[in-house]
């Protein structure tokens, strides 16, 4: 059982790399391009929902290529990443299958699928590798691995708009990228190590105000791709112009990476840090704030979303800085939420706009009666992220609050005004689309008898039900997310599965695990090694 579940941790990270030198190569057989992807996500989707189940019994470590830590690199499989690589999968496969269908739709399945088929596979290649990464390098590696796919993927196409937006992202995230590379550096030069396990010992031990300067740079580096305010303001900008799929990927995806990293470094490496976590709050009180005005300023139902995607983001925040397992184990529910109703949105927006011919609000109407179906596609998914209950974004939000009111700090309090405040301007910015799209008369004809793809359709249909179905079962998922909080707050969980049984964690001896030669929980068998 252990090692079966140990042999299936490397496989999110490479499955998608085989499919992208296998989509490479065939980029002349269309077809081929696109069984091959489809079907290593979908094989990506059975190994983490295997892992998700695995990892419940604590974390699963591999040990690349049987180097043992701190001398290899490491994949670590816990809870909270098992249950990132499952949703982000899922989510992924539903975002492919439905760009498939429109680029068949559209008539271009020849053209870009050569290029858009290996580039989305690198992409999940890196997501999948940075929530997996066992160390500080690794994750660095992950992000430039999707932040790479995701230059080629905003600019697709080759609009002049598209190239204009796609240069301010890639300033930022090289911005960003820089700062991290800054932070790893001063990292290994202060403590010896990358590894994240083995960090959450050193960082005690070196220079209080290094240690401070550290994770102020992480925090910066993770803030700037996870579109924290004031780090934000490239989103709105960048997002609404690439492809309705491109959009829902970067939008309810690579943010929440940023999130995931913040997660892992707050919990691991800073677990005690009252001063940053009152910055934290103050920063998702602002994110929350600001970015919900943006929202209810805008006429564009893209830019709308993604500033609704910035303000969200804040919520994810607050949960971190509350530094407690109710508060972690509610952002961690809050981060599976938004990342499905954030995608399902933006691929609705997708039919919407192909349906009504522009993502304009002046511009539309009548959609109700010329398309109930996509009328109740937008509306699910709207109000759940607006937090009606008793879907799951009401869910995790009740979780945030309840938590802000028991620690009752007036910092606390604010965020709880401030996330209430929040979810009302949500709820009316979503009103104000819905009233414009759906029920006014159009200002302009709308053909009556357009059809949208099945093949559009059902994917994001599948989203809307995935989003439910998180509503369903919030109970056992809200369940998992409490035992995954109380690892991350229990670093030793973590160490230990790591280093099992090492008592000189800072000298690189081999894992015993991985020899065999210790007794331990098949679940953190550690694979890799030569048995």
């Amino acid at each position: 059982m252990s090692l079966t579940a140990a042999a299936l941790v490397p496989l999110p990270v490479v499955l998608p790399l085989v499919a992208a030198g296998l989509a490479l190569a065939l980029w002349r057989h269309p077809r081929a391009q696109r069984l091959i992807t489809v079907a290593a996500l979908a094989l990506v989707l059975a190994a983490s929902v295997g892992l998700l189940v695995a990892a419940d019994s604590g974390p699963i470590v591999v040990d690349v290529g049987g180097w043992a830590a701190p001398v290899g690199i490491d994949l670590v499989a816990d809870r909270l990443s098992s249950l990132m690589l499952v949703v982000s999968s899922f989510v992924m496969l539903c975002v492919l299958l439905y760009s498939l269908a429109q680029g068949v739709a559209d008539g271009d399945e020849e053209a870009p699928v050569a290029i858009y088929h290996p580039t989305f596979m690198v992409l999940a290649a890196g997501v999948f590798n940075a929530f997996l990464s066992g160390d500080l390098f690794n994750l660095y590696v992950g992000f430039e691995i999707f932040l790479a796919a995701s230059y080629v993927l905003l600019t697709l196409g080759g609009t002049g708009e598209r190239i204009r937006a796609g240069s301010i992202y890639v300033v930022v995230a090289l911005l960003s990228s820089i700062v991290f590379l800054v932070a790893i550096a001063l990292t290994y030069a202060a403590t010896g190590t990358v590894n994240l396990a083995q960090l959450s010992e050193r960082y005690a031990e070196i220079d209080p105000g290094m240690a401070l300067a550290i994770q102020l740079l992480l925090l910066l580096a993770f803030g700037i791709k996870a579109a924290i305010f004031p780090l934000s303001a490239w989103l709105p900008d960048s997002y609404p112009t690439a492809p309705a799929p491109v959009t829902a990927v970067f939008a309810g995806l690579l943010t929440k990476v940023g999130v995931y990293a913040i997660i892992r470094t707050q919990t691991l490496l800073f677990p005690e840090d009252s001063v940053v976590d009152d910055v934290l709050m103050w920063l998702a009180l602002l994110t929350m704030v600001v970015g919900i005005l943006g929202a209810v300023a805008q006429n564009d139902i893209k830019r709308l979303l993604s500033f609704t995607l910035v303000s969200h983001i804040g919520y994810m925040i607050f949960g971190i800085a509350l530094a407690s397992e109710p508060g972690m184990a509610a952002a961690i529910f809050y981060v599976v939420h938004h990342i499905t109703v954030q995608t399902t949105l933006f691929l609705v927006v997708g039919l919407v706009e192909r349906r009504g011919g522009s993502t304009s609000l002046d511009r539309l109407g009548g959609l109700a009666k010329l398309a109930p179906g996509l009328a109740i596609l937008f509306f699910i998914p709207a109000m759940n992220l607006a937090g009606i209950p008793p879907l799951s974004g009401f869910l995790g939000k009740v979780g945030l609050l309840e938590e802000g009111v028991a620690q009752g700090t007036p910092l606390a309090w604010a965020l709880v005004v401030g996330s209430v405040v929040t979810s009302l301007l949500t709820l009316y910015a979503i009103v104000k689309a819905w009233n414009k799209a759906f029920w006014q008369t159009a200002p302009v004809e709308i053909p009556a008898d357009a059809r949208l793809p099945r093949g559009m359709v059902g994917p994001a249909t599948a989203l809307v039900a995935f989003g439910l179905a998180l509503t369903v079962v919030a109970g056992p998922l809200y369940s998992y997310t409490e035992r995954a909080a109380a690892t991350l707050l229990d670093g030793h969980t973590y160490v230990d599965a790591v280093f099992p049984g090492d008592s000189d964690r800072g000298q690189g001896e081999s894992n015993e695990v991985a020899t065999g030669e210790t007794d331990t929980e098949p679940a953190t068998t550690t694979g890799g090694g030569d048995g």
